[in-house]
């Protein structure tokens, strides 16, 4: 049973690759912005919100819809690229392992 101990010791080494590929995306910070730059959201790519920055010129009563529009759109987009960070994080990750194709992880 060598190839069973074999692959019992690759999922253990994926395991902790994987631990500490999640661990590394909170380090990675990705920026979504909206409104040709009026608003920013800062992340983690593990999606934590580290930052909001709204230029004041959106600071306008009347204009309170369109600020609430850029916001949700600024978030939208840092998530957007908080998963496509995360996604190449753990492409890395297994870049080396030998998993069948069409595998993901975590699993």
């Amino acid at each position: 049973m060598k190839n069973f101990d074999d692959i019992m010791k690759a999922a253990q080494n994926v395991q902790e690759e994987l631990q500490k590929a999640q661990a590394s995306l909170e380090n990675i910070e990705v920026e979504g912005v909206s409104g040709g730059g009026l608003v920013k959201v800062r992340a983690s790519a593990k999606g934590t919100i580290l930052g909001v920055e709204i230029d004041e010129t959106l600071l306008v009563p009347s204009e309170k819809q369109v600020l609430e529009d850029l916001v949700t759109a600024a978030f939208n987009d840092a998530r957007g690229k908080a998963d496509a960070a995360s996604q190449e994080e753990m492409a890395k990750m297994t870049s080396g392992l030998p998993l069948p194709p069409g595998f993901k992880l975590p699993f």
